[in-house]
């Protein structure tokens, strides 16, 4: 069983940044895909960026250049760096760990999850 804790959202302005942290408690997280996933009110979950045990990493269309996520150099963390946000990246975000390599872009693909945490853009 691996809990996942997210942290680091917060309320923004348009243009600013913000790095979410996630902490799977108990369990390195190098054998696991990661994923950072959000919704917003209304709106169906959706995968924002993915990355792969061995490193490869795959973003969503709205976020590239502008999302990055990484893990940190004893694999118990994982980050997502966001930068240039906008009112659309309003939304709670969740981290995601499965054991598996596909890495898949869908919810139903993703074992564990975290509680989230809620980020806003304000214009």
């Amino acid at each position: 069983q691996v809990q996942l804790v997210e942290s680091g959202g917060a309320s923004v302005q348009t243009g600013g940044s913000l790095r979410l942290s996630c902490v799977g408690s108990g369990h390195r997280l190098s054998a696991y895909s990661l994923a950072w996933f959000r919704q917003a009110p209304g709106k169906e979950r959706e995968g924002v960026a993915r990355i792969r045990a061995d490193g490869m990493a795959y973003y969503e269309d709205s976020v590239k250049d502008r999302f990055t996520i990484s893990k940190d150099n004893a694999e118990t963390i994982l980050y997502l760096q966001m930068k240039s946000l906008k009112p659309e990246d309003s939304a709670v975000y969740y981290c995601a760990a499965d054991p598996g390599l596909a890495c898949p872009a869908y919810v139903s693909g993703w074992l564990y999850w975290g509680q989230g945490t809620q980020v806003t853009v304000s214009s």
